[in-house]
């Protein structure tokens, strides 16, 4: 069976940054995903399409094809105050590097990196970790079979999947996304 709209894939990958490895899923502990469901990057999808259990997989994506350019507008800096509950900043909160869940004033939820702490106010990153860079994957078709009716109404896992944003280092397709 080959990979196209409203399969399940499952895909063991190597995802390669700048010479990093960044993520790597192995065939025991595959990525699933219900392909064109807008769960992972077009491009990344594209280079997968049509192929079938056994195939590998070895493509770039660009910067643009991918996360896209770091915005600098992403990049805010905001009161420390903001940070406090019940008067104290919990200790460890503040440390450069630290990823902390927010929303914004429309109640989008987002992740931002802390990348300054200044007397009164921190300098927040919302680019997402891999913006900028170009990602180089390889890897392997593990599983394609059709979807379920729920699985295509629920999702894989009976949540309703959203578009990947984030991974443990960063995504594209990445379980670190889920």
């Amino acid at each position: 069976m080959k990979i196209g709209t409203n399969k399940v894939v499952a895909l063991s990958y190597t995802l390669v940054v700048d010479g990093d490895v960044m993520e790597t899923v192995t065939a025991d502990k595959p990525m699933e995903f219900i392909f064109g469901t807008g769960y992972l990057l077009p491009k990344f999808e594209e280079n997968v399409a049509n192929k079938e259990v056994g195939d590998s997989f070895d493509f770039k994506l660009t910067a643009l094809e991918g996360y896209g350019e770091e915005n600098e507008d992403a990049i805010v800096e905001l009161p420390k105050d903001m940070f406090m509950i019940e008067g104290k900043i919990e200790d460890g909160l503040l440390t450069v590097g630290n990823v902390l869940p927010m929303q914004d004033s429309d109640g989008n939820r987002l992740q931002g990196t802390i990348d300054e702490i200044k007397e009164d106010v921190v300098v927040m990153n919302f680019n997402h970790p891999l913006a900028g860079a170009d990602l180089h994957f390889t890897g392997v078709v593990v599983a394609v079979r059709e979807a379920s009716q729920q699985e295509l109404t629920k999702g894989l896992h009976g949540e309703k999947e959203e578009s990947s944003c984030s991974t443990s280092g960063g995504c594209s397709g990445c379980s670190g996304c889920e």
